[in-house]
């Protein structure tokens, strides 16, 4: 079923549509390899990409809802891919951090999820890809402040 054309040319629609799926795509070459869903993975990008961090933080990073967010960090948890200690700076928190496990993942996974990104976006060019992060940063900026 299509959408109506006024539901087609709405922009957060659109975004959303687009964001699915290329989420989806990427997804199900590390659920297939990795089994890791695309909420566990978000998580292990974050924690690889800046280290350790709060859950609390980690929605905020994510723009992923906290239950979202506690979930994928129990699985993870579960599956020995994270590790969760006291946060000092708060008693009542915990810091995650990829275990030794999690961080070979996340780096066997990186390369798969760069391939694809190169596979999906080859119908541009690198000007209108630079354009394209250039306008999803301001929009989501925006977004952010405009609360």
């Amino acid at each position: 079923m299509k959408p109506s054309p006024q539901l087609a040319d709405f922009l957060p629609y659109l975004l959303s549509v687009a964001s699915n799926a290329v989420s989806d795509r990427i997804a199900e070459r590390y659920q297939e390899r990795f089994d890791l869903k695309i909420a566990e993975w978000r998580v292990m990008a974050v924690l690889g990409d800046s280290g350790s961090h709060t859950q609390r933080e980690l929605t905020e990073l994510t723009l992923m809802d906290k239950v979202a967010v506690n979930r994928a960090c129990k699985s993870l948890s579960d599956k020995k891919f994270i590790l969760r200690r006291p946060n000092a700076d708060d008693g009542r928190s915990h810091l995650l951090k990829l275990t030794p496990e999690g961080r070979e993942t996340f780096e066997q996974i990186m390369p798969l999820a760069l391939q694809m990104e190169t596979r999906l976006f080859d119908a541009l060019d690198d000007r209108e890809k630079a354009q394209l992060k250039d306008v999803l940063r301001k929009i989501a900026a925006h977004a952010r402040s405009s609360r």
